[in-house]
């Protein structure tokens, strides 16, 4: 009896060390290799180890292999040459299954065995691997290593099989995997499932990837859009400029555009402004930093840190400025768009909870046809306006009073506000809400 426990602890002692090796597989093959140079890095000595097997495949495996066909061979030498007979012997003493007893023993031990070599040498150190693979990986890599070096005639003879082999075959040994964009997008999808991600985050991270491969031109603003100093322009003039605008810095050019001079900013005029002294845009403007408009978003990124400027021209191949384009707009790429002080005081149209719209006057007609579809204006043939405001004085015919109303095409209109003599603000209310 005592024989028959030491032969099936033995087994269960093999079954263990079947598992060790396969849980030593999965978890380096597994293992981030990022993670352990981090680790590595920390002065983990096992994560070193670890990562050192897991950069030597040819030989890890090997000596894997090894370990697994060796407590193959001694399982299947003890529960066939031990247990099996034993149940042959307890089978024979049963009437009608002495003539197949030898038989029957073997494939009772078969079946056993497989059943649990599967569970404990296979599937459940598989599943704590793939659980923790750095941590398991750490664990078990001190023991791998010294078992490599153990069988290394061995493992060395069967890793250049294994390459003479894959030569034979004409097959590529597999170079180290590189993370690609896809598979980050892939991640950063499945951390949105999972909530580690806020929802903006995505985009973000879409923005920086392809922040490298965007040229300036796909960001800038355009040559008509920008608003121009002339350095010979009387302070008035140039001052107003400034106010109606609502930026901070202007490129400053002489006789033509394209002779910029360079940048001037609200500060250093209002600096000199403050202090009393004569306004000179000519002395106070900056060298421009001016940038060809193929030039990566990522490439202009590391020349604003490196000259400290916010601000750049943008010049076509034959020399012409064709842009402008500020730190501002490389944030914008990455971030998504942030809108200025001057863009959340723009006229609005704002729908409100009970189904009414609140207009601004200053609204232009095209931005109010986009906003609120079903409210038909004249044909475009026939308007001599550019506002929401001007459609109202146009329909009624005269300078509107505050509280006036009108019908149009289902909407109730009340004239709210008035600044001065203009339309500031407007009601629309659908006839069907008004009723109910």
């Amino acid at each position: 009896m005592n024989s028959v426990l030491l032969e099936l602890s033995l087994i269960l002692i093999l079954l263990l060390a079947n598992g060790v090796f396969s849980m030593a597989e999965i978890a380096i093959v597994s293992a981030r290799k990022a993670r352990l140079r981090q680790l590595a890095t920390d002065g983990d000595d096992r994560a070193r180890l670890a990562l050192a097997l897991a950069e030597s495949p040819n030989t890890f495996l090997a000596t894997v292999q090894v370990g697994i066909t060796l407590v193959g061979v001694l399982t299947a030498a003890f529960s066939g040459s031990s247990i099996a007979s034993r149940l042959s012997v307890l089978l024979q003493g049963i009437p009608g299954l002495a003539p197949y007893a030898d038989q029957i023993a073997f494939g009772v031990v078969v079946v056993v065995l497989t059943y649990f070599t599967l569970v404990i040498g296979e599937l459940l150190p598989k599943r704590i691997g793939l659980g923790n693979p750095e941590g398991v990986a750490s664990l078990l890599a001190g023991p791998m290593d010294k078992l490599a070096r153990a069988s290394a005639p061995l493992v060395f003879l069967l890793g250049r099989s294994t390459d003479a082999l894959l030569r034979l075959f004409r097959v590529k040994p597999e170079a180290e995997l590189k993370v690609t964009e896809e598979e980050v997008r892939l991640l950063v999808r499945e951390g949105m499932r999972a909530g580690v991600f806020h929802p903006q985050e995505p985009a973000m991270i879409e923005g920086v990837m392809a922040f490298d491969r965007r040229p300036v031109r796909d960001l800038m603003t355009p040559r008509a859009k920008i608003i121009w100093i002339n350095v010979n322009d009387p302070h008035e003039v140039i001052w107003h400029r400034i106010v109606v605008s609502a930026h901070t810095t202007f490129p400053v050019y002489e006789g033509k555009r394209d002779n910029v001079l360079g940048f001037v900013t609200v500060k250093a005029i209002y600096a000199n402004l403050a202090a009393g002294v004569p306004i000179r845009v000519r002395d106070l403007t900056t060298p421009a930093l001016i940038v060809p408009a193929s030039l990566t978003t990522s490439a202009l990124l590391e020349k604003f840190k490196a000259t400290g400027r916010h601000v750049a021209l943008v010049s076509d191949e034959f020399g012409a400025i064709v842009g402008l384009i500020s730190l501002h707009d490389l944030m914008e790429a990455i971030v998504g768009e942030i809108p200025s002080p001057s863009d959340r005081l723009k006229p609005k149209a704002v729908r409100r909870d009970d189904g009414s719209w609140l207009v601004d006057g200053m609204l232009g007609v095209a931005e109010f046809e986009h906003a609120v579809q079903d409210f038909p204006l004249h044909p475009a043939t026939e308007r001599d306006y550019e506002t929401f405001g001007g459609f109202v004085m146009k329909h009624l015919g005269h300078v509107p009073n505050e509280g006036e109303t009108f019908s149009h095409h289902g909407y109730h209109v009340e004239i709210i506000d008035l600044d001065g003599h203009r339309v500031d603000k407007v009601l629309l209310i659908p006839h069907t809400k008004r009723t109910a």
